[in-house]
């Protein structure tokens, strides 16, 4: 059996209940076989990038897994579809979306998958909750490269938790 990697997945969702999405993503991907969640970011609202329609509510969880990078990415999709994820375009607005960021210092450049993820470093919807959970894995150069677009701390519901 291999060892477990840490893995940090971003979360995001614009169509529907998209703060309920993620928090339910959440929880599918702490019920991955040979997965545990290690730690998941607060929920934040952001512009969509490169696309339309509303704001997004975006996260990012810490996982330690045994599978391989194709399999956890396949687990992932299966999660997304099972959201009712539809792909018409690049960047289209989504019921749910999954992206694997970091699987421990792995470099994978396929056709299907890419460690670390291409567009993280210019994305606040993914260093700021990145850095939340994970402050070592997000530099203040990185954070500053970001700062001007626009990502707000989604409230937690004191009834059901953030």
């Amino acid at each position: 059996m291999r060892d477990p990697v840490t893995a940090y997945v971003a979360l995001g969702a614009n169509l529907g209940d998209a703060a309920a999405a993620v928090k339910d993503a959440m929880a599918r991907i702490a019920q991955i076989d040979q997965t545990t969640l290690a730690r998941a970011s607060s929920l934040y609202r952001s512009a969509p990038v490169e696309s339309s329609g509303p704001d997004y509510v975006n996260a990012v969880v810490e996982i330690r897994t045994r599978l391989a990078a194709p399999d956890l990415l396949a687990r992932l999709q299966a999660i997304e579809a099972g959201a009712g994820r539809e792909r018409p375009f690049r960047n289209a607005p989504r019921t749910l979306d999954l992206d694997l960021l970091l699987y421990g210092s792995g470099r994978i450049d396929s056709e299907r998958l890419q460690v670390p993820h291409p567009r993280m470093q210019q994305r606040a919807f993914v260093l700021v909750p990145l850095a939340e959970i994970a402050p070592g894995r997000v530099s203040p150069a990185q954070l500053k490269s970001v700062a001007g677009q626009s990502i707000t701390l989604v409230p937690s519901d004191p009834g059901h938790g953030a």
